[in-house]
């Protein structure tokens, strides 16, 4: 009865094993697929390659010194590829494969913590090495998981070889139980590295730490230290202040007193954070005569630069004009550093009358300001100079009315410029003492060599000058031109030519 049971339901039993074949097989290549392109997969795959390749070069060299010579130059040349192979994958070459993929880095560690600022750098550090942790940890999960999904597919494989053995799919199940023991003992690997490397980690960030407290303590004291100097300073000031009523003693005293407190901060910060003081003399002793003969330079452009900077006497953007090597230089600053002022030069009118050229890049050391000459024509906000042109008439014209037209035209083409100036002007007077601070057009007339001269001065834009100096001169010699009786004068020379008559002495003959 069982055997005729069977033989009946053999069929539909044989139907049933091989739809649950086709199911595990359709699972098995939706997992082999997403392992295809794992990261962790591809690695140990090179590393097989890398291992195989080796192998099969070794195989080749053995069988070359067998082979004739048709037959060795075939084997070169298989041998040459299979190196190009291994230079491909030459990051493989690591004889172990789980020291290769999780093998953590070194942990960094900080030199000794010295000073205050070195306490940022500290928690950056802090701040790397749990990163640094935190990234391991994520290595580990994401290759804990890759082996999950090894482990499923070898149980997959598993099944199907039970349900249809054949030698294909034993030699698979080979490979993923391989794969699985690699992995597994890879992941082994990465844990007890983890414990020891987060001990590592953890070990350094209690040390920074510990350092860090230090330094923040030393920082404290300091600081404390210094406020009770500051302190003291200020009560000797009131002191002084109370009980010295000579005004001179009194600064006398207070020279005294910040000089002192000056000198006693240095020191509070030199005793706690230099450990060698003798050491730090020794150097500077030897070092400062040096330093102060071969950079006198450099220091200076750097006392400039403070100077400059805390003194506002000049800023970027400022128009000025510098004097060197009987030279004159007018630009505008584009830049101010350390140690010195970049200038970029503009068409002035010493362009049009001296140089004939411009547009240049002009560098001028800080140092400068204590030796030379630099006019700035933008002093806090300064937008307008003065300037003026030459007119020079011949006596018989009609001056009078030529000084007239001078004064309508320059009153009229400067009316906007002698508005701003006399804003700036009064901007300018709560600083400065200045006595005159009239900008309206001035007209002077004077009695030269060879003819009458107006002398017309007004307010103009600081950065372009000659564009309303040459405006101004076309009207002026467009309206002289409507007028007869003025004439402008102009060095000139006049000839007189003479006949002479020449007797002949017939006597002299």
């Amino acid at each position: 009865m069982k055997k005729i049971f069977l033989l009946l339901f053999l069929p539909f039993l044989m139907l049933l094993a091989q739809d649950d074949i086709e199911h595990l097989e359709q699972k098995l290549n939706e997992l082999h697929n997403n392992l295809t392109y794992n990261t962790w997969v591809i690695k140990y795959n090179n590393f097989n390659i890398y291992r195989k390749t080796q192998n099969e070069i070794l195989a080749l060299e053995k069988e070359s010194l067998k082979a004739n010579e048709r037959n060795k130059s075939i084997i070169e040349r298989q041998i040459s590829i299979l190196k190009e192979r291994l230079e491909l994958l030459s990051e493989y070459k690591s004889a172990n494969f789980s020291k290769m993929v999780l093998a953590p880095e070194e942990v960094d560690k900080i030199d000794k913590l010295t000073n205050p600022l070195a306490i940022i750098s500290a928690y950056s550090h802090i701040k790397k090495l749990r990163r640094d942790k935190e990234e391991y940890v994520n290595l580990l999960n994401s290759f804990k998981q890759t082996l999950d999904e090894l482990i499923k597919e070898n149980v997959l494989v598993a099944e199907i070889a039970k349900l249809a053995p054949s030698k294909e799919h034993d030699e698979y199940l080979k490979i993923s139980n391989q794969m699985v023991r690699d992995f597994s003992q890879t992941l082994r690997f990465g844990e007890i590295s983890y414990s020891v490397y987060e001990k590592k980690i953890q070990e350094e960030i209690e040390k920074t730490t510990a350092s860090i407290k230090i330094q923040g303590v030393r920082a404290f004291n300091i600081v404390l230290a210094i406020i009770i100097v500051v302190a003291i300073a200020f009560l000797l000031k009131f002191i002084a202040r109370k009980y010295i009523g000579d005004n001179d003693r009194f600064y006398t005293a207070n020279k005294i007193i910040n000089f002192i407190n000056i000198n006693v901060i240095i020191l509070i910060l030199l005793f706690g954070y230099i450990e060698n003081i003798s050491y730090l003399v020794t150097v500077l002793g030897f070092a400062s005569a040096g330093l102060a003969i071969a950079m006198k330079d450099m220091f200076m452009s750097m006392l400039g630069w403070c100077v400059i900077v805390f003194g506002g006497s000049f800023r970027v953007g400022d128009r000025v004009r510098v004097f060197q090597n009987n030279t004159h230089y007018i630009g505008d600053i584009i830049d101010i550093s350390f140690l010195r002022i970049t200038l970029y030069e503009d068409i002035s009118l010493l362009t049009y009358t001296d140089n004939r050229r411009s547009g240049r890049i002009i560098f001028i050391p800080n140092n400068f300001i204590f030796t030379n000459l630099i006019s700035n024509y933008t002093h806090h906000g300064m937008k307008t100079v003065w300037d003026g042109l030459d007119i020079t008439l011949t006596f018989d014209s009609n001056h009078q009315k030529a000084l007239e037209i001078v004064e309508e035209i320059v009153i009229k083409a400067s009316k906007g410029y002698t508005k701003i100036a006399k804003e700036s002007m009064s901007k300018l007077r709560n600083e400065y003492s200045i006595r005159n601070p009239k900008v309206e057009p001035r007209f002077f007339t004077f009695l030269e060599g060879y003819g009458m001269r107006i002398s017309a001065w007004y307010m103009t834009n600081s950065y372009a000058a000659l564009i309303l100096r040459s405006n101004i001169s076309k009207e002026i010699i467009n309206e002289f031109n409507k007028h007869d009786d003025i004439k402008i004068a102009y060095p000139s020379q006049n000839l007189y030519m003479a006949k002479h008559e020449f007797i002949e002495n017939k006597e002299d003959i």
